[in-house]
């Protein structure tokens, strides 16, 4: 049954369909010691630039995420299993931070790709090795004089603070199902993850690219269960029948579980 409050924040991405889940207790995600880093911003004000993105989180407003929201460079971003990574970021040791320093939690949702054609120093800000944030600018403007363009940082990653279940939209066809993962709690970031339908075993689903999987077999008519596995915890969640018979691409389905 779909909540009303729910499906108006997943308008976008269909009805929600909250399902019966088990968890499978294991480790519980801590915060990390604090580091240094930079940060940039992209985008303007409206933060549009900032939907959709390499983790194929799609509408940001819809799905959940909102604009307190960075893109990670590829040393952080690990090939697509950073994506949905929680992080504190505080600016210090400029002028253009803010007084106190304030701190904002941000969600990994999309790739600051390298710039070879610049010096890692002067504009290819997210070359490897380099561990950079490029922030939507509404959230930048919560820690630093958007005037600066580019501020040192501390930063940590943080347990992702989410409302309700793990979220999963469904794409592709008879053949193929291709699932998106999104409000992950805990490391907030995925591994691997498996399917099951009603006349199926654990089916391994290989990973696609962002926060998506893909299996490869026809599942159409069975009610579908997800076992997923968080690629910092290795702690694992098994979601019962969390999609009904009758799914279909397009809509998103709740589970009641979640990582922490």
């Amino acid at each position: 049954m779909a909540s009303s409050s729910s499906s108006s924040l997943l308008c976008n991405l269909g009805f929600l369909v909250v399902a019966t889940a088990i968890a499978r207790a294991g480790a519980v995600f801590r915060p990390t010691p604090w580091s240094m880093a930079h940060a940039t911003f992209y985008g303007d004000e409206s933060a549009s630039e900032t939907m959709g993105g390499a983790c194929g989180y799609g509408n940001l407003f819809s799905t959940g995420y909102d604009t307190n929201t960075a893109a990670l460079s590829s040393v952080l971003f690990k090939d697509g299993f950073g994506c949905g990574s929680c992080y504190q970021i505080r600016c210090t040791g400029a002028s253009a931070c803010y007084r106190g320093s304030p701190i904002i939690t941000v969600t990994a949702t999309n790739l600051c790709p390298p710039n070879w054609a610049q010096p890692s120093d002067n504009g290819g800000w997210c070359n490897p090795p380099r561990v950079h944030f490029d922030m939507s600018k509404p959230a930048f403007m919560k820690i630093a004089d958007w005037h600066a363009g580019i501020v040192p940082v501390m930063y940590r990653r943080v347990p992702c603070s989410v409302r309700g279940g793990i979220r999963f939209l469904l794409q592709g066809n008879g053949y193929w199902l291709l699932a998106f993962v999104m409000n992950v709690g805990g490391g907030g970031d995925v591994a691997r993850m498996w399917v099951k339908g009603s006349n199926t075993g654990w089916i391994s689903m290989s990973h696609n690219w962002g926060a998506s999987y893909q299996a490869f077999s026809r599942l159409g008519g069975q009610p579908l269960s997800f076992k997923i596995m968080s690629y910092t915890t290795r702690n694992t969640i098994i979601a019962s029948d969390v999609a009904p018979s009758n799914w279909n691409v397009g809509l998103t389905y709740e589970a009641t579980v979640n990582f922490h």
